[in-house]
């Protein structure tokens, strides 16, 4: 299998995208890291330097949702690092509400940058893949994407049904090259977005979420539903579950 030597990573100042930085440093792979908090970056590079002082580790200030500047980022990057060999569409949020309950600014948010931003992440990497005709694109979808969800999860869980569909589609592009396409699928793995959610099936720590990710995304699968347990088996049992057991879970 390929090494993908130079990894970018978006939205890695913190939750699953630092876990993922700190696993693949530890690999000894080169990271091109982007969030909007820059103070946090430096912080992190100065943990991944010292945990592999040699891998070289780029940074820069990103708000996906500034999609002309997502392009200026990824472009300096390669310019930074000679190629990317897999960028990790990471970047995203979970504000929301149910729908029609006052808060369509908070669902809007999020459905622009965990969808449209994406498309945005995921053009900017496939032009730079379709140049080098080569490089793995991997998405960041949900284990929600799998049927709609209610209240807070509603506009999330949509977003990331379209985020595994859009990946499916950019894959059928580009198969039988040696442009690859992995979406990645989380279950209920501790990050910012949802730290203050107490009671969730099957949550995991970020470290073991972010380990069984990396082992995933080094796989390169077209999909992936991470931890494997149980979500390799529950998302196919979620899939036809009546709406009032996927009800509980939300």
């Amino acid at each position: 299998m390929t090494i993908r030597e130079n990894i970018l990573i978006t939205g890695a100042s913190s939750g699953l995208g630092k876990g993922m930085a700190i696993e693949f440093a530890k690999q000894g792979r080169n990271l091109a890291l982007c969030a909007r908090r820059y103070e946090n970056l430096e912080t992190l590079k100065a943990e991944l330097l010292e945990l592999n002082p040699d891998i070289n580790v780029f940074i820069r200030s990103l708000d996906v949702n500034d999609h002309d500047a997502v392009f200026e980022v990824f472009d300096a990057f390669k310019q930074d690092l000679g190629r990317l060999d897999r960028v990790i569409v990471n970047a995203g949020m979970g504000k929301g509400a149910s729908v029609g309950t006052g808060y369509f600014h908070a669902n809007k948010q999020t459905a622009t940058t965990n969808f449209v931003s994406a498309l945005a992440q995921c053009e900017a990497a496939m032009t730079i893949f379709r140049a080098q005709k080569s490089g793995h694109l991997v998405t960041i979808s949900s284990i929600s994407a799998v049927r709609g969800f209610r209240r807070a999860m509603t506009v999330y869980a949509a977003t990331k049904a379209g985020l595994t569909s859009l990946s499916e589609g950019i894959r059928m592009d580009v198969m039988n090259t040696p442009i690859k396409v992995t979406c990645i699928h989380p279950g209920f793995i501790r990050s910012e977005i949802n730290e203050k959610v107490e009671k969730v099936p099957f949550m995991v720590d970020t470290d073991v979420g972010c380990r069984a990710m990396v082992k995933a995304i080094e796989k390169e699968k077209a999909n992936a539903f991470v931890p494997s347990w149980p979500w390799a088996l529950l998302h196919w049992v979620m899939r036809i579950a009546p709406a009032s057991t996927i009800r509980k879970m939300s």
